[in-house]
């Protein structure tokens, strides 16, 4: 199944805000305006205070064609570098198709490899989750404890003063492949944050990127505008999605958008191709082009420093 976006941007905007190199990047987010050095530099720095937590995303695991027809393989080498990491992190965020298929064995094969890190790790689906043929239960079976029996899986949590919301623009994609959230998560989400003071950061994660990276190709969600507006108020909001396989970022006020890469296959740059889907690099490359990326908020200013690391990488 192809992951389609759309066109908010231009062809040339999206590719100036990519990172399609296997360099790693550190980027620190203080008050709206993000900051960039090459991984390593600041990264120890980065950590000195405050906590780190992983994100990773769509490993289509059971997905076999010529853009990775080992899957498993390349989840288990990232979870791998996860695990040598000098410092433990405080839990993992998985940002959506877990799974190609949705099949018990897809889910049992993810669920082995991404247990080797021994982190409690929170999931949101993507599109490929959901699409058994009782539209989404076993997906919300194994990962839906959190949710409280809400609607599709949506749920918040706190950690160390930061407040983090994971919402499901899955369950019902709109024409062109467009997410959405719907009036009843939206009216959750209003109520979860009411609580919240203005001071608090928060953490959004979702599997279709939350502002419009391509309409052309369904790379959005339709009704972001009303959930960004719940999140207005707030001074520290950085939203970490998936479904494109390729990082790119956007800062609007004090909004931060970052999208991460697959440790499956890559898709192409909006405005590269005809259309979305698995794209087929040299073997030798591949590893460059996937990857998972690693998230540190410090105590005290509240920025979160994220670094994109590839699997090429040490």
């Amino acid at each position: 199944m192809a992951e389609d976006e759309g066109d908010g941007v231009s062809r040339r905007g999206a590719l100036e805000c990519m990172l399609w190199a296997g360099t790693g990047m550190l980027w620190t987010v203080t008050g709206g305006v993000p900051s960039s050095t090459l991984l390593g530099i600041s990264e120890a720095n980065a950590a000195a205070t405050g906590f780190t937590f992983l994100q990773i995303s769509d490993s289509h695991i059971g997905f076999n064609k010529p853009a990775n027809t080992n899957p498993l393989g390349t989840l288990d080498e990232a979870i791998g570098k996860i695990v040598a990491l000098p410092k433990k992190p405080s839990f993992m965020i998985h940002t959506g198709d877990i799974t190609h298929l949705s099949k018990p064995n897809e889910f049992d094969d993810a669920d082995q490899v991404i247990g080797k890190t021994k982190l409690d790790t929170f999931y949101v689906p993507g599109e490929h989750d959901i699409v058994d043929e009782q539209q989404g239960k076993a997906y919300l079976d194994r990962y839906g404890k959190r949710t409280k029996a809400m609607g599709t899986g949506w749920y918040s949590f706190d950690h160390n003063g930061v407040h983090f919301v994971g919402l499901v623009n899955v369950a019902d994609l709109k024409g062109g492949g467009m997410g959405s959230l719907g009036a009843e998560q939206l009216k959750w989400l209003e109520a979860d944050l009411k609580a919240k003071t203005a001071s608090t950061p928060i953490v959004v994660f979702a599997h279709i990127p939350l502002w419009t990276v391509s309409a052309e190709w369904g790379w959005g969600t339709d009704d972001s505008a009303q959930a960004l507006g719940l999140l207005k108020r707030f001074g520290s909001v950085t939203v970490l999605n998936g479904h494109i396989h390729q990082v790119m970022q956007k800062v609007e006020g004090s909004v931060t958008f970052h999208t991460a890469r697959s440790t499956a296959f890559p898709q192409p740059a909006p405005g590269t191709a005809p259309s979305p889907g698995p794209m087929k690099v040299p073997d030798d490359k591949l590893r460059s082009v996937l990857g998972t990326a690693s998230v540190t908020v410090k105590a005290g200013t509240q920025p979160l420093a994220i670094v994109d690391k590839a699997l090429s990488e040490a």
